[in-house]
């Protein structure tokens, strides 16, 4: 198979973990006789530097371009980049808005695995981690808060800004289908998050979602105020098996599982339109803080880069190659700084690339 891939690799980390993603991807390439072009983008803080803007029409047209596309972190440091210093609209961040909404990239796919070789490196206490997790957050990606109207202005003397979340049936409805599809592939569970309890979104939210599940009746649906699941996913995360959410609540409940399954380096991101295009990339930050000094973890963009085979060229078998190879060197021991416990061999960023692709 003939694969076009643009690749953005971003800021801080990003190029270094998206090249040992690579490495991986050429490796499979190789394996299972598939061809990779590759297409260079820039997006983000890259982008500004080169362009002044974050993100390009140029760079939007040839992402729609290619079959899919894979991305390194964008964003920098708040407090020192000159980036931020920028009006809100040309910041790094603002390229990632717009090209998920260029792309209509509604829908956010974040597994969260907690490997039986990682049990050390999870927070939570033994007796609930016991037999490991595994769960997948559908997170709507391209309504809500961060899309709504908002602005900032003078009312009756104090400066007061707005913000709006707006969410409309249609855009609910195509999201909880989403969710319930993966669901009737895994254990036939979903557990919708909202705040129905006091916002009318949430209350359209959890009547389309009902209305959805009337057309899987294997799947159980439950629904969990966004505080309750919160507080679950620390208490009991096997519990759970698809959580569909929207927008900002899936922001923040991914991060936070994340770390219970070590590290927010470990976890993956697909975030997908109606069609097989997908956009993937690690769910953490940039980490502009150890940028260049070759620890970063690389092992999110590496599972990535095997949902993209999953997702949109449907290489079941090479996805499950990555996968397996990355249990087997996190088996055999070896670990990047921010997973690293006692008695396991620390590597860095690209060892830990050279040994994933060893293992394919």
């Amino acid at each position: 198979m003939n694969l076009k891939i643009g690749v953005i690799k971003g800021d801080g980390i990003g190029p270094e973990i998206v090249t040992e993603a690579m490495k991986v991807l050429d490796k499979v390439a190789k394996r299972y006789g598939h061809n990779i072009e590759y297409r260079q983008l820039l997006m983000g803080g890259a982008s500004i530097d080169v362009h002044g803007v974050p993100l390009t029409d140029e760079t939007v047209a040839e992402a729609k371009s290619c079959d899919a596309v894979l991305m390194g972190s964008i964003g920098g440091n708040t407090s020192t980049s000159p980036w931020y210093k920028l009006e809100p609209s040309k910041r790094p961040e603002a390229g990632l808005l717009r090209i998920r909404k260029e792309l209509n990239l509604f829908a956010n796919l974040r597994p969260a695995i907690l490997y039986d070789e990682l049990k050390g490196a999870c927070p939570l206490k033994e007796e609930i981690t016991e037999g490991g997790f595994d769960l997948m957050i559908m997170r709507e990606l391209t309504g809500g808060l961060y899309f709504g109207e908002r602005k900032t202005e003078e009312v009756d003397g104090v400066m007061t800004a707005f913000d709006s979340l707006t969410y409309n049936e249609n855009e609910i409805r195509r999201i909880a289908k989403r969710a319930f599809d993966i669901a009737m592939k895994r254990r036939k569970k979903v557990t919708s998050v909202d705040k129905a309890n006091v916002l009318d979104s949430s209350r359209l939210w959890r009547k389309v979602v009902e209305e959805v599940a009337k057309d899987y009746p294997e799947v159980t649906l439950e629904h969990m105020l966004v505080d309750n699941s919160a507080m679950q996913l620390v208490k009991d995360p096997k519990q759970f098996d698809v959580i569909l959410t929207e927008n900002m609540f899936g922001d923040i409940l991914s991060d936070e599982a994340s770390m219970i399954t070590g590290s927010i380096g470990m976890l993956a991101s697909a975030s997908l339109n109606e069609t097989k295009f997908g956009l993937y990339e690690p769910s953490g930050g940039s980490a502009p803080d150890i940028a260049g000094q070759g620890i970063a973890n690389p092992i999110a963009t590496i599972l990535s880069a095997a949902m993209m085979l999953r997702f949109s060229f449907d290489l079941d078998k090479e996805a499950d190659a990555i996968e397996a190879s990355v249990a087997k060197v996190l088996k055999d021991g070896y670990r990047t700084i921010d997973i690293m416990s006692e008695g396991k061999t620390q590597i860095g960023t690209a060892r830990m690339g050279d040994e994933i692709a060893a293992n394919i």
